[in-house]
């Protein structure tokens, strides 16, 4: 039997995959969740609460043309955190990304309240948002 911290990211990754924003703004998010992506990017900086993560999140739609999916290899996670293994890929302006990538998740009260997001190819992932 999987942690319930387990099953809430892998909910969280199946409702973005099929962008659905009600989903996460109510059911997965606590309302302060913060979200940090890092590097220079336009996807960069400190997503502070969830409209601000939702907007953040649709724009790897907008600028990857739909393309952007992230396939999960692991979820690990216990009653505070959980750490998901994913392989992060889309299409953008004839580029191509494939980089494996990692999310850290601070968990209270069954909703995500702060992301680390931590792309294996940092330069990689800047250049293919920028």
């Amino acid at each position: 039997m999987a942690h319930p911290n387990e099953d809430l990211v892998r909910d969280i990754f199946a409702a973005f995959g099929r962008g659905d924003a009600d989903a996460l703004r109510g059911q997965y998010m606590a309302a302060g969740a913060c979200f940090h992506y890092p590097g220079r990017s336009p996807l960069a900086g400190d997503h502070e609460g969830v409209a601000s993560v939702l907007e953040m999140a649709g724009r790897t739609f907008e600028l990857s043309g739909g393309t952007y999916r992230l396939e999960i290899h692991d979820v690990v996670a216990n009653d505070e955190h959980a750490v998901a293994l994913f392989m992060a890929s889309g299409e953008r302006a004839g580029r191509r990304l494939e980089d494996p990538a990692v999310v850290v998740f601070h968990i209270r009260d069954g909703k995500a309240t702060e992301m680390w997001f931590y792309p294996a190819d940092l330069y990689a992932n800047d250049e293919f948002w920028s």
